[in-house]
């Protein structure tokens, strides 16, 4: 019988039992998909950054070296440990080392700073750390030594690219240089592999409320949203991928990084989102596929110098977390002579893709359908009642590639699965006939003007159909009688001058509703991005009440 951590809520025994059966769950783990990779193509080139070159065969035999000498410190069964690594080789030794001997890596994104840093701790219980010394311009020793005041608890920081000897940090590097892959090494190193229905990774989320959580997956659910999800979009094991946003985000990590793995693709990592860099990596590595958000794909378009490279090996891009303007999938189809494949997902489990034979319309207007056919989603009203197709109402799922709560948060998991176990994503969509998604707003994103309900993203679809808008986020602003109003920030294309009655000239004439114009319009030259390249209305929210209330 499976011993679960402590804070994590097991699937009900009728749903594993049913998911076991009919072979939604594979029974293999996150390790053994590193192996079966290199045990099929040992010679195949893998993984590339910017310093090393390593094949599948090269990648495990560091992967099981490192996982000796986790063990060597020890490192135990679902022990947490935080993984903090940029774009870089690292990251493959140091998430399967980990899932070789059954601890629980915890992904952080390199931006992450002691406040983060402390909070996820806190969160996780994690005892091991693993983190560059250095990034760029980033000494992460000072930031080091101010977690280890805060948290005595932590009992190992295993430090990368690094001092080898620096105290009283661990080197990756020395610990896979001491271990030796002996018969005996590696038969202690099997009799370690995990129980496919333990928890297997943790992710930080904000879940549908905003709040830092954890969410934790198994071996059994992870896979089987990978694998469905990587078939989905058609990826091979002729694609290049180019992961451009940080590993720690659940879209690279996942869409990018496992789906390559799991398809026995070709990842090429890029520690940096500037234009240039990823142009000629593309034209340098032949790229086939790239794996991003929408933003990254919109700056890349803007890139002035676009045409000086040659970027005909793109062959698809799957673009997720966040909204894909109708312009943006256009854009990429024509300018750059590749398919989009239009994404939904989420640390959670959530998964949806358009697909290969799908009309422009198709990828335009929604998310596509589930990747993983055997999770059933479902739009329902405010009294949990499913609603008919086509009617717009609160996204929720459920299935063998979806999570079964939040890690530890008793309190958050009941607010926020149904009593038949369905998860509120606390997205509104609609579902048609085809079972096609389309969302059409976050509910705590909705704007709540004097009580009629204004979605946010739909607003920013209209503005991102002018011609001169590079960029646009939607928010509400306080007001003392409508309770909230529409606030539009707004990024001009470089050269173009708009004004307020330009834009909404403009709504006008895409016959939006009154309640669909922005009442206030700020522009700026470029609107704030979170660590994972998601517009951070967090700030934007923050900068125009600091407006209105200087204006008092």
């Amino acid at each position: 019988m499976t011993r679960y951590l402590k804070g994590f809520t097991p699937y009900k025994k009728e749903d594993a039992e049913l998911y076991t059966m009919r072979r939604w769950w594979s029974g293999l783990t996150l390790g053994d998909i590193l192996d079966r990779a290199a045990d099929i193509h040992p010679q195949k080139e893998a993984f590339v950054d910017q310093e090393t070159r390593l094949t599948y065969g090269e990648a495990r035999d560091k992967t099981n070296k490192l996982a000796m000498g986790f063990l060597d410190i020890g490192i135990q069964p679902l022990d947490r440990v935080l993984v903090q690594l940029p774009n870089w080789n690292e990251f493959v030794f140091a998430y399967f080392a980990l899932q070789k001997i059954g601890a629980i890596p915890v992904l952080l994104i390199d931006r992450y700073r002691q406040f983060e840093i402390n909070h996820l701790i806190s969160l996780t219980g994690a005892t091991s750390w693993i983190i560059p010394s250095q990034y760029k311009k980033t000494d992460y020793v000072p930031i080091i030594n101010d977690v280890l005041k805060e948290h005595p608890e932590l009992e190992r920081v295993i430090t990368v690219r690094g001092e080898r000897d620096r105290k009283p940090f661990v080197s990756l590097e020395r610990l896979i240089e001491k271990a030796t892959l002996t018969e005996d090494n590696l038969a202690r190193l099997a009799s370690r592999r995990p129980d496919p229905m333990q928890v297997a990774h943790m992710g930080p989320t904000g879940g549908t409320t905003g709040a830092p959580k954890i969410v934790p997956r198994t071996h059994n659910s992870l896979i089987t949203g990978l694998e469905y999800c990587a078939k989905s979009w058609d990826q091979s094991n002729e694609d290049i991928n180019l992961l451009a946003g940080p590993i720690g985000h659940d879209l690279t990590f996942s869409k990018g990084f496992m789906g390559a793995i799991i398809t026995l693709g070709k990842i090429i990592f890029l520690d940096s989102t500037d234009d240039k860099g990823i142009c000629e990596a593309i034209q340098r590595e032949k790229v086939t596929a790239v794996i991003w958000v929408p933003t990254l794909a919109q700056r890349l378009l803007q890139y002035e110098d676009i045409n000086k490279y040659d970027l005909s090996s793109l062959k698809k891009m799957h673009s997720a977390g966040g909204a894909s303007h109708p312009t943006l999938v256009k854009d990429v189809t024509e300018k750059l002579k590749m398919k989009f494949y239009n994404g939904y997902g989420a640390t959670e489990g959530m998964t949806t893709i358009t697909r290969t034979t799908d009309s422009l319309e198709t990828i335009c207007s929604t998310v596509g359908s589930p990747t993983c056919p055997y999770d059933t989603y479902k739009v329902i009203d405010k009294d949990g009642n499913r609603l008919p197709l086509g009617a717009q109402g609160e996204l929720v799922l459920k299935g063998p590639g979806v999570f079964t709560g939040y890690y530890n948060n008793p309190k958050e998991n009941k607010a926020v699965f149904t009593k038949d176990g369905f998860f509120r994503t606390g997205d509104l969509a609609k579902i048609n006939e085809k079972g096609y998604i389309t969302l059409t707003g976050r509910i705590k994103e909705m704007i709540n003007r004097g009580g009629e309900s204004i979605s946010a993203t739909e607003i920013e679809r209209l503005i991102s159909r002018h011609t001169d808008v590079a960029a646009v986020a939607v928010i509400p602003m306080s007001d003392p009688l409508m309770g909230e109003r529409v606030c539009a920030y707004i990024q001009p294309k470089a050269g173009a001058r708009l004004c307020f009655d330009d834009i909404i000239s403009f709504l006008k004439g895409q016959k939006a509703s009154v309640l669909q114009l922005p009442e206030r319009i700020e522009f700026i030259d470029a609107i704030p991005y979170t660590g994972a390249e998601k517009i951070d209305k967090r700030s934007l929210r923050e900068d125009i009440e600091k407006k209105i209330e200087a204006h008092k």
